[in-house]
């Protein structure tokens, strides 16, 4: 981890690779954006990152632009190592309990082959 990082933001699998060249490329850099912010600022705001209520350390980079709401799924391993594992476009109020499902069986993965 680079010592200026208060974070590292790692990408596991290809569900975010998918999620991510399916955008464009101002939308991209808005996702970007935000995961430097996670990377670089002590005290991140509920507004980009958040826990899933009712999981189990599971959490949720928020990404707004324009009227569009994206949502990537991650979670910690080893302190303050962050894994990004897979994003959608949010549609509805609530998230999707498929999306978490995802998400959940893609964090047990990634623990199983670790």
């Amino acid at each position: 981890m680079k010592s200026d990082f208060l974070r590292e933001v790692i990408f596991y699998g290809e569900h975010f690779r998918n999620f991510y060249q399916g955008l464009d490329k101002k939308t991209k850099l808005k996702v970007d954006w935000t995961i430097n912010l996670l990377e670089t600022v002590e005290y991140v705001p509920e507004k980009y990152f958040k826990h899933l209520s009712e999981t189990e350390g599971l959490y949720e980079i928020r990404v707004e632009f324009g009227s569009n709401i994206y949502r990537i799924f991650s979670f910690f391993d080893a302190g303050r190592l962050i894994i990004a594992i897979n994003g959608f476009q949010k549609k509805t109020n609530q998230t999707p309990k498929s999306e978490i499902q995802k998400a959940l069986k893609i964090k047990k993965q990634y623990f199983n082959e670790k």
